[in-house]
């Protein structure tokens, strides 16, 4: 049998390309999420509505998913070192360029190419340091780009939170220059190309499956960011966009499977083990970046917490869940098969998710918040190296990179997925717990009354006419009901994410994963 095409490194130079991979996928990731921070920072600066100012995130988020499935396929095309260099290279542009805009379309467009930019990062990082290492040791590189993808996000609302309550909103932006510029010159030096890459003349380019790619992943991102601001359906625009994704998800998946060069090589998913890594990357794209996206927005919302505080919270429990990692591809080594790794996780996770259903009040601390979130990023992190073990498990070398596209877009999918449903179900649930309290509450009632006379009487104290203080009294009242009807939605969350990953440990266990590498690459 023909051995495959490698491009294992040894000593000092797989260490520095290691470390630029790393580099470069905590920048991509850091950018996800370091601008949520800032957007009331922005809205002020900048002179827009909450609603013009969300594009700043929404832009970068259909730029990366555009780009993630094509990053295999521009790989080959330009070649692996050229095509993570010009990436690297636009990203560090674009960065300066939004650092210095002066309106939310300019910053929207910049964000956009930055995203653009910043799509093949992650991909293509995960390969570069995958291929790097020998087939036995799999299971290490893919230890080491999992930390990556939870630094990244972990660090963004800390370094954003920090940035916004010391400096001003562009040096989120101007921090990436210099690493970028080290990235580039490090790519240019240490990174090579596979010899196995071959390019295609323009004629056989598959220019219909990159029209029908964006517009799928183009609408489809679009729907689920501005969905809930738009009230889904009721809006034109997300009911064309609606439509015209699933048209072109249809025809996309037909072209990619009829054509000779298809830009995204759908017949990958014949391995079954991927097709599975890919579905729980969906999955856990949902539940984590759902259940992140919750503590600083209840945090900051509700506890009244400054950004920093809300993002030095969301950095800790990420960071210290890190020494799960060495534990479990530790267990992976030793035997224990990753579909059971994947199962604990997953239970840990639901356990979680009911604590922190229980936990939740207005007085919640720091503390309480810290212990329980590390916990959640326990099961979090055992899932997630589980998931790598079983897609990657059986890949040959030159499917790595379209594997690491799929799960690399499914997660970041799932996410988007995870925090447009999470929203609207705390919208609609907030709804539905304020009618039900004020149904329970009657001015005729003695417990009511009284309290709104003491609130009366309390406002009197302050100075008020009595007309003003029985008003104020009744807006305070409406004010409780309306924190615990948020409060209620939240625990609601959380109880339905646990028992969707609940529900997903017995497909887990049944998985049967198909080996056709030597047992020893990733255990």
């Amino acid at each position: 049998m023909k051995p495959e095409a490698t491009t294992v490194e040894h000593g000092l130079r797989r260490v520095v390309i290691t470390l630029t991979a790393m580099l470069c996928a905590i920048l991509e990731l850091l950018d996800t999420t370091i601008v949520n921070v800032a957007l009331n920072d922005l809205q002020g600066n900048l002179g827009a509505t909450l609603s013009e100012v969300s594009w700043v995130v929404t832009a970068y988020g259909i730029g990366n998913v555009i780009l993630i499935p094509m990053s295999s396929w521009l790989s080959r095309q330009f070649g692996r070192r050229n095509y993570f260099a010009a990436s690297i290279l636009l990203f560090t542009l674009c960065s300066l360029l939004c650092g210095m805009a002066t309106s939310i379309p300019e910053l929207a467009l910049f964000r956009f190419f930055q995203g653009i930019g910043g799509g093949a990062l992650l991909a293509t990082s995960q390969t570069i340091i995958t291929e790097s290492y020998p087939v036995e040791k799999r299971g290490t590189a893919n230890l080491i780009f999992m930390m990556s993808v939870i630094v990244g996000p972990a660090m963004g609302p800390l370094i954003g939170g920090y940035i916004i309550d010391h400096y001003s909103w562009p040096l989120i932006f101007f921090i990436n220059i210099p690493l970028g510029i080290i990235a580039i010159l490090l790519t240019m030096q240490y990174i090579r190309s596979p010899h196995y890459d071959h390019k295609l003349p323009a004629a056989k380019v598959d220019w219909a499956g990159i029209l029908l790619l964006t517009l799928m992943v183009g609408s489809l991102q679009y729907v689920l960011e501005k969905g809930q601001e738009e009230d889904w359906f009721s809006n034109r625009t997300i009911t064309t966009l609606s439509v015209s994704a699933g048209i072109a998800a249809v025809l996309f998946i037909w072209r990619e499977l009829t054509y000779h060069h298809p830009i995204v090589s759908l017949k990958v998913l014949k391995n079954r083990n991927l097709a599975a890594g890919t579905l729980f990357s969906f999955i856990y794209g949902f539940g984590s970046y759902g259940s992140t996206f919750i503590v600083p927005l209840f945090t900051q919302s509700q506890l009244n917490w400054p950004a920093t505080n809300a993002g030095l919270l969301v950095c800790l429990t990420s960071l210290s869940s890190l020494l799960i990692f060495p534990l479990t591809n530790k267990l992976l080594k030793a035997g224990v098969k990753p579909q059971y790794m994947m199962s604990a996780g997953m239970f840990i996770f639901f356990l979680n998710c009911y604590m922190s259903s229980k936990i939740l009040t207005p007085d919640t601390s720091f503390n309480v918040f810290f212990y329980v979130l590390i916990f959640r990023y326990f099961g979090l992190n055992m899932i997630l190296l589980s998931i790598s073990a079983i897609a990657f498990s059986s890949l040959k070398t030159q499917e790595l990179s379209e594997g690491a596209a799929f799960t690399g877009m499914t997660r970041q999918l799932g996410g988007s997925f995870g925090i447009a449903i999470i929203t609207t179900f705390i919208a609609r649930r907030n709804m539905l717990h304020r009618t039900n309290l004020l149904s329970h509450l009657s001015t005729d009632a003695a417990s009511t009354s009284e309290r709104i006379h003491q609130a009366t009487r309390s406002f009197q104290a302050q100075g008020f006419n009595e007309d003003m203080a029985a008003g104020h009294a009744y807006k305070l009242l409406d004010m409780v009901v309306s924190k615990q009807a948020t409060l209620l939605s939240y625990m609601d969350v959380y109880i339905v994410i646990g028992f969707l990953f609940l529900s997903c440990v017995p497909f887990v266990l049944f998985l049967k994963t198909r080996k056709t590498l030597p047992v020893a690459d990733i255990h």
